[in-house]
């Protein structure tokens, strides 16, 4: 079965992703490709954290004693793991060894959800989406030092409803998922207000494609974007009724990334299973 349109098409992967005998997936929230494409995915299931080829190989699992409440995930250039907790109120940082290297405490307490995700600058900084409750972005150090917050509850430019997902494009622009808002914000990384992106089916994460202008877009409402930067739609399919189709969303697509060929994965929450994917045609 395959959907999108035009240079944008896409075979959905019936099948893919293969758990060792006796395990479960939980909900697959967050995926990731690394630069040899494997695919890491931050679930709540038995393990947190899940590394699989291409093909969906089940290769090894990382943070078991670590990871306590899995949300977000990001990769940078190095291949260090970067993943962000909601309850527990931390982001826990791996090598590209799956050793456990650093860990920035995120200030909330337990009957708060916080942290969303996690993105990083050209100059090394990180910036930590604090999400549920707190409705601020977090800019810390590469050593985990903060440095500034911006953002307040509201519908206005600089304010937010929930703070769900941290981005950072070629150009050291942030770009926010304001989901309960229904848009994008974009700021500066000194939290300066640009511009917005708005009338979205409450967007939870996005990813930039670093070899082309591509942004791919899941959407909490049962949606997955293929767009430009400047805002023209290339593909979407799914939104509107959840469904039990192959392809389609019966849950809500929660994390998005792509590997170096253009294929997508879109993990998802409400319902147990794998990340689902998409090889571009």
């Amino acid at each position: 079965m395959s959907f999108g349109s035009g240079d944008y098409r896409y075979e959905y992967a019936d099948g893919w992703g293969k758990l060792p005998d006796g395990l479960s997936w939980g909900f697959t929230v967050a995926v990731a490709c690394d630069a040899k494409d494997r695919v890491y995915v931050n679930a709540r299931g038995d393990y947190p954290l899940m590394i699989f080829d291409g093909h969906g190989n089940f290769i090894e699992s990382w943070g078991e004693d670590v990871i306590k409440d899995a949300h977000g995930i990001w990769i940078d250039g190095e291949g260090n793991v970067y993943c962000t907790e909601r309850n527990t109120h931390c982001m826990c940082k791996f090598n590209s060894q799956g050793e456990y290297v650093m860990r920035i405490e995120i200030p909330g307490t337990p009957s708060e959800e916080g942290p969303t995700d996690l993105a990083i600058s050209s100059t090394g900084d990180l910036f930590i989406s604090d999400g549920y409750e707190h409705r601020v972005v977090r800019k810390y150090t590469a050593a985990g030092e903060q440095i500034m917050e911006w953002g307040e509850e509201g519908e206005g430019p600089g304010q937010f409803k929930l703070v769900h997902s941290v981005r950072i494009d070629e150009q050291d622009k942030v770009w926010i998922c304001d989901r309960a808002n229904r848009r994008i914000q974009i700021f500066d990384t000194e939290g300066e207000y640009i511009s917005e992106w708005n009338d979205l089916l409450q967007p939870n994460t996005i990813y930039f494609d670093p070899s082309d202008d591509i942004l791919y877009m899941a959407e909490i409402e049962g949606q997955v974007r293929v767009c430009t930067r400047d805002q023209e739609t290339l593909a979407q399919w799914g939104g509107g009724e959840q469904s039990d189709a192959p392809g389609l969303f019966k849950g809500g697509p929660h994390g998005i990334w792509a590997d170096s060929h253009g294929d997508i994965y879109v993990g998802q929450v409400g319902v147990q299973g794998p990340p689902q994917k998409y090889v571009r045609l």
